[in-house]
């Protein structure tokens, strides 16, 4: 069971929060929390022998599961801006040079520096090879006389589940991409 990818929850309003592992999805349903599902993908899992009766339990969970939650946290929240989401955000490409570059080559640059105030914040962050992010040093892009070729922006909840799972399922990523921007659909 160990190849089950993650499953993708949903609030019972359609929206995406998070990914659970199965496990989760499983005490979910024991607990009567999964008001519906969506997407194509179902997983079988097998659970114990009923000594009276040996016949061995089974639960059948789908791919995308709407919960009943009470909790809005993750529709307000900002996504953790990391490297890693950073650059697939930017699709590994340097926002400065344009080219593609893979990850061990790649940094991560305060459009406004760091050391004069720029936050560790998505709108003010971008992707750049070493040798652009060292060209333009502690100076902003129109310092430096470097064009910056895309904005920074934060993604949403639905393009950063995108960015965060490097195993989605074909009807989990359809899902996903009709709750993102239309310039992300076109990945």
């Amino acid at each position: 069971m160990d190849d089950i990818p993650a499953i993708l929850k949903i609030d019972a309003g359609g929206l995406p929060v998070s990914w659970i592992h199965w496990q989760t999805a499983v005490v979910l349903y024991a607990r009567e929390r999964v008001r519906w599902e969506a997407g194509a993908e179902r997983f079988v899992i097998r659970g114990g022998i009923n000594a009276r009766t040996g016949r061995r339990s089974e639960l059948r969970i789908g791919s995308i599961i709407a919960v009943a939650d009470r909790s809005r946290r993750h529709a307000r929240e900002v996504p953790a801006l990391t490297n890693r989401t950073l650059f697939q955000r930017d699709r590994q490409l340097c926002l400065y040079c344009g080219r593609r570059f893979p990850p061990s080559q790649l940094t991560r640059d305060h459009v406004l520096p760091a050391s004069r105030g720029g936050r560790s914040v998505w709108e003010n962050c971008v992707t750049a090879c070493r040798t652009c992010n060292q060209r333009k040093d502690d100076r902003t892009p129109e310092e430096a006389g470097m064009k910056l070729l895309a904005v920074p922006y934060t993604p949403n909840r639905a393009e950063y589940l995108i960015l965060s799972n490097r195993r989605i399922l074909a009807d989990q990523m359809e899902f996903l991409l009709a709750h993102a921007p239309a310039p992300t659909r076109c990945v």
